[in-house]
């Protein structure tokens, strides 16, 4: 079954879906941490009290506010973008950049404050200073990443309800599992099931190897 067409669509279509939100997330999580990191400016507490809520945003509450915000009638209605693959992407980016965003907040503040005064000593820009606390917080940043794309992967109730789970257009792999167990379809929906399991794991392990080699290095 796995080799099945139609299921290797559906994990195809898993995979980009979740790849794309993950990277925008990280293109947003990325700069938007080190800024909440190293800033000092009026409302940073704030924000960081809104990204760190943010982590813990249950999907179905974002799916609920894209879906009303893309809607016929809502204010982007007019986008006709309401259960297509990029309704799902902009929820799940939702979900996973304050994700991103948090941790890559964290694991700049616990580098050592004294680091920053060093680089800028040895004439370091402030380009050059960032880039360099980047790599120096490179294992907990893929941390960041992989937890941003667990959030993403597994999640149900956004992509539901602004994907519509249409078959060949916007079903992916949780949904899939979703409408398999509604059926009845107890092996089919282990099996997808499974499946996702082993799509989570590769792509950890992969990060992982990734994250324990700069370990070493």
């Amino acid at each position: 079954m796995i080799f099945d067409a139609e299921i290797l669509q559906i994990t195809i279509l898993s995979l980009q879906i979740s790849a794309f939100a993950t990277g925008i997330s990280l293109l947003i999580g990325l700069p938007l941490g080190t800024l909440l990191a190293l800033g000092k400016f009026w409302g940073r507490s704030f924000l960081l009290s809104m990204v760190n809520t943010g982590m813990g945003l249950p999907p179905v509450v974002v799916g609920l506010f894209v879906a009303m915000m893309l809607w016929r009638s809502g204010p982007l209605g007019d986008f006709q973008i309401i259960y297509t693959p990029l309704a799902i992407i902009i929820a799940q980016v939702l979900i996973s950049f304050p994700v991103v965003t948090g941790l890559t907040a964290a694991a700049l503040q616990a580098l050592d404050p004294r680091l920053r005064l060093q680089l800028y000593g040895l004439g370091a820009s402030r380009l050059q200073m960032i880039w360099s606390l980047w790599r120096e917080a490179r294992l907990p940043l893929l941390a960041a990443l992989m937890a941003g794309f667990g959030s993403v992967i597994s999640e149900v109730g956004a992509s539901m309800m602004v994907g519509g789970n249409i078959r060949h257009q916007t079903r992916v792999l949780t949904t899939a599992i979703v409408l398999e167990t509604g059926k009845g379809n107890f092996e089919i929906a282990i099996a997808l099931g499974l499946l996702l399991l082993l799509i989570t794991f590769l792509v950890n392990w992969a990060l992982t190897w990734i994250q324990q080699r700069g370990a070493r290095e």
